[in-house]
């Protein structure tokens, strides 16, 4: 009991580390849209490069990058069906789905056509992304904000800011 309560509170500080309300509720919306990415395997490399770059809270980002990767694949699809509405390609000639039980270096040497369009579809996808993170991270970072200033101990940090 005594050890989990050592560990709560370690965590605790690695996660303030004297950052205001206000710059924790950035750096967890930035790693919960991140992590949205419909690309899986990206969001942690580049959680990692915009916390060291913008010299934000490493764990918070990657916490909340993690706790995205259920929307991530749940958005997958509908990120994809919005991309293809907002940048047709060509007309597709139905997709082999069963090249994706091969390395994508298979896919590539056998199929380059696939890949080529397994790739629109992956810019399609980013596009749409790209076109809703945005505005959702000016949105959650208020909210997060609020919510966390009520936090005593992110209270006392808020002039640090």
């Amino acid at each position: 009991m005594q050890t989990l309560k050592i560990i709560k509170s370690k965590a605790a500080v690695c996660l303030r580390q004297g950052i205001s309300p206000r710059r924790l509720a950035l750096t967890l919306s930035l790693g919960f849209v991140i992590g949205c990415i419909p690309v899986v395997g990206l969001p942690t490399a580049l959680c990692a490069v915009l916390a060291l770059t913008f010299r934000l809270n490493q764990p918070a980002i990657q916490a909340a990058n993690y706790a995205a990767m259920p929307f991530q694949v749940a958005l997958i699809v509908p990120l994809l069906r919005f991309g293809a509405k907002l940048v047709p390609i060509s007309a597709r000639h139905g997709l082999d789905v069963s090249a994706f039980t091969h390395s994508p270096m298979q896919v590539l040497a056998h199929s380059p056509q696939l890949a080529l369009q397994v790739g629109g579809m992956a810019g399609q996808a980013l596009f749409a992304w790209l076109l809703l993170a945005v505005p959702v991270v000016v949105m959650l970072t208020p909210v997060l904000a609020v919510i966390l200033r009520r936090v005593p101990a992110l209270a006392e940090a808020e002039a640090g800011d």
